[in-house]
């Protein structure tokens, strides 16, 4: 058995055996995770019983499939991303938290203050994460990276035409046929959701144009990145606009500091530096254009001094449904749990008990990932999240230095996805929405791959370990 161990981003499991082509199954396998991707963001986001339930169960269906290669091929590899281990870590945390035990008294007792729902997220936490790992191996190398940029720039302003359209002829309908009581955008409830999702697509031929990494589709790219930029402005979120513009600042700056080919930053001319500014700032203007020519007024009452949440904090703070109040009998239950939390899902049913309004209104989110996080598993998920934060944007760090344009324009992408995520995510609840999340652990999965391939090309020592072990060895393990 070889080890080679090392610093790594990436810890490469092995069993090898007969050899196999297995490209059918690979494509099956990449093809089945962008049908989940596209259908959960189609199904309102995946936050309905049976839309979870089909994302579930889409989940289980990749996970078989690979098994099956697995055993067809006698062989299996699997790529274990440093980012995967807060996520395994957290979904231990959530097992724990929904076990159960009777008292003397014959009570269940958890650490959970709803263990049915912790049962729940921890059920689309393992599909989230399961989704993540076939990403991470079956999005591997150049050439699956870039189909896989190319159909989410299509798939993303193909969405952003769609829900423009439906925004223009809204008839009290999703899709023109669904009745629903809200005014959502595209096909999300919340409008929120909506930028949410675009602000981790709308990075990606933003990045690639700025690094060189397309060239022939640099026109459709920008107009891609442009419609998906509109659709996000017009769908009236002052979150995802604040977002949208911290990525492409993202970008500017990053794309900059880290060139094509690997040039250093006081090697570049400054010709080639304004250029690049330049891409940003000239999609930023196509995008404002878009916005005034569809029509801008809702967008100028949106910002209007007297409708900015400072101007009236006081009213908001007195609202049980304000943020404000919110985040304040948040911080009521993350006092009272501190170490572990209320139980991981289970922030609905314990906030009645630490809030003083009368229970009229039902809050089931904290309006901030952050504290809903710190709510519901304490500091210990803190930890877990500031290690997957640090985890990826190390990764991003690593592949931005590829010599590469492609990989380091995806590099790019998944970073300011990230960011502009991690913004938003203060103000609103992105990260609970299956699709967001899904999206989110994708734009990740591409980090870790892109910092995978800079540090395999670069030869940097060793960067993972590495265990083979033959069929036989595995038997003969099992056995004993």
């Amino acid at each position: 058995m070889d080890r080679a161990i090392a610093m790594t981003n990436t810890q490469v499991i092995k069993i090898t055996g007969q050899s196999s082509q297995s490209s059918v199954m690979d494509k099956a396998i990449a093809i089945g995770l962008i049908v989940i991707i596209v259908f959960t963001a189609l199904a309102h986001g995946a936050v309905e019983e049976w839309s979870v339930a089909i994302f579930e169960s889409m989940a289980v269906v990749l996970i078989l499939l690979w098994a099956v290669k697995a055993a067809a091929e006698r062989s299996l590899k699997v790529t274990v991303p440093t980012i995967a281990l807060p996520l395994t870590a957290l979904l231990i945390l959530g097992l724990f938290q929904s076990i159960s035990i009777k008292d003397s008294g014959g009570q269940l007792r958890s650490l959970s203050m709803d263990v049915e729902s912790t049962r729940e997220a921890v059920m689309v936490l393992f599909s989230l994460l399961a989704c993540f790992m076939i990403a991470a191996n079956f999005f591997v190398g150049r050439e699956r990276l870039r189909a896989l940029a190319g159909f989410l720039v299509v798939y993303g302003m193909a969405l952003a035409v769609f829900a423009l359209i439906q925004y223009l002829t809204w008839n009290g309908r999703f899709f023109w046929f669904r009745v629903t009581d809200v005014k959502g955008f595209g096909p999300f409830v919340n409008k929120n959701h909506f930028a949410g999702y675009m602000e981790l697509l709308i990075p990606i031929p933003v990045a690639l144009i700025v690094t060189r990494g397309v060239r022939e589709a640099r026109l459709l790219f920008g107009f891609a990145a442009a419609i998906m930029g509109v659709a996000a402005v017009v769908s009236l979120s002052r979150g995802g606009w604040v977002s949208v513009f911290v990525g492409l600042m993202f970008i500017a700056a990053m794309g900059v500091r880290f060139p094509e080919g690997g040039t250093a930053y006081h090697n570049q001319s400054k010709g080639t530096i304004l250029v690049r500014i330049g891409a940003v700032g000239a999609i930023l203007a196509a995008i404002i254009a878009g916005v005034i020519w569809i029509g801008a007024d809702p967008i100028m009452e949106r910002i209007n001094p007297e409708q900015l949440p400072f101007a009236k904090a006081r009213q908001v703070d007195e609202s049980p449904g304000g943020r404000e109040y919110i985040w304040r009998q948040t911080w009521n239950m993350i006092r009272a749990h501190p170490l572990l939390g209320v139980g991981f899902g289970a922030y609905q049913t314990a906030y009645p008990i630490y809030t003083h309004e009368d229970g009229l209104w039902v809050i089931d989110k904290a309006h901030n990932d952050y504290l809903q996080l710190l709510a519901e598993c304490g500091i210990v998920g803190g930890v877990l999240a500031l290690w997957f934060i640090v985890s990826i944007f190390r990764a991003v760090a690593s592949g931005a230095r590829s010599r590469d344009p492609l990989v380091a324009g995806l590099a790019l992408a998944s970073g300011a996805a990230i960011l502009s995520m991690l913004v938003h995510s203060l103000v609103d609840f992105n990260l609970q929405i299956p699709s967001n999340a899904l999206l989110f652990l994708t734009m990740s999965a591409v980090a870790a791959s892109t910092s995978t391939s800079v540090a395999e090309r670069n030869s940097e020592g060793p960067l993972h370990q590495t265990v083979q072990v033959s069929t036989a060895e595995l038997a003969t393990g099992v056995s004993s």
